[in-house]
């Protein structure tokens, strides 16, 4: 293994670690953008290696620096000479690097359920990659009893978000003024609806609104969030050997927009060239 990579992947384990001892430290203080920011960072720090293990390049050619986390998830899904990763994982990466992107820039109020959902996926994702790249086993590096660990049972996805929605509900009722608190929750799920629909934007406090509003209009969470609503939890193991991926329901039901009848619709089509978002050629 070359040095660089070495370090690179010596400095993934290392956030990687300190997220985990950060998701499971008794304080909430800085706990959740923390968690977020280190698992982030230890993501892009093992697709870099992984790139360079594989034979890719991480410098940019028209800037002497390396590249983001975004060209890092590109060039390790559609560049033929370095490829290890899988459609479904992609969506968690972009997933997890919105919420950081949130969480550090921005404001970001996400649940400890939906917290652990991230933290758990991006772990049994970081051990599938460093066994596919390096063969690496996961737990020849970490301690075995260094895993997020919850006192609240994570429960399947679509009741997680849906309690998430009665939440923001309860949130925004008559006098309760806790309009902007309702935004900052509804903002990690709008992150993880632009991520299945291949979007690495952020959510406007204008869309958000807009969200608000539907929900008072009774909307439910596959009208407001297809995206997330197609998707699953799958599981292998329990306890400390949870497995926990993220990945999409086939045949995901699909209204067109009657434009005469806005209101009758449930999702409406949004038509995209495949080939912007994961643009990269053979050699770049």
């Amino acid at each position: 293994m070359k040095r660089l990579v070495k370090n690179l992947l010596n400095k993934s384990f290392d956030s990687l670690l300190l997220s985990i001892e950060l998701f499971n430290r008794p304080s909430n203080k800085g706990r959740i953008h923390s968690v977020l920011i280190l698992m982030d960072h230890s993501f892009e720090m093992l697709l870099k290696a992984s790139i360079i293990h594989k034979g890719g390049k991480i410098i940019s050619s028209k800037k002497n620096e390396t590249i983001g986390f975004s060209a890092c998830v590109r060039k390790s899904f559609s560049n033929d000479t370095v490829k290890f990763l899988k459609e479904d994982e992609v969506l968690t990466l972009q997933t997890i690097n919105g919420l950081r992107d949130a969480a550090q820039h921005y404001t970001l109020n996400i649940s400890e359920e939906h917290l652990y959902f991230q933290a758990q996926s991006g772990l049994t994702l970081f051990r599938d990659i460093t066994i596919r790249v390096f063969n690496i086993d996961l737990k020849d590096k970490l301690p075995e009893r260094v895993l997020p660990i919850s006192t609240i049972p994570p429960t399947d996805i679509n009741n997680l978000f849906i309690n998430e929605i009665e939440s923001v509900k309860k949130l925004i009722e008559p006098n309760k003024r806790k309009k902007s608190e309702a935004m900052e929750r509804l903002r990690s799920i709008a992150i993880m609806e632009n991520a299945v629909q291949g979007s690495t934007d952020q959510p406007s406090d204008h869309n958000l609104k807009k969200i608000i509003s539907r929900i008072n209009t009774g909307h439910n969470l596959r009208q407001l969030f297809p995206g997330v609503a197609s998707l699953n939890f799958t599981t292998n193991g329990f306890g400390p050997s949870l497995d926990l991926r993220i990945t999409r329901q086939e045949g995901i039901p699909v209204h067109i927009i009657d434009n005469e009848n806005p209101n009758s619709a449930t999702l409406a089509i949004k038509r995209v060239n495949e080939l912007d978002y994961y643009s990269l050629g053979r050699n770049s």
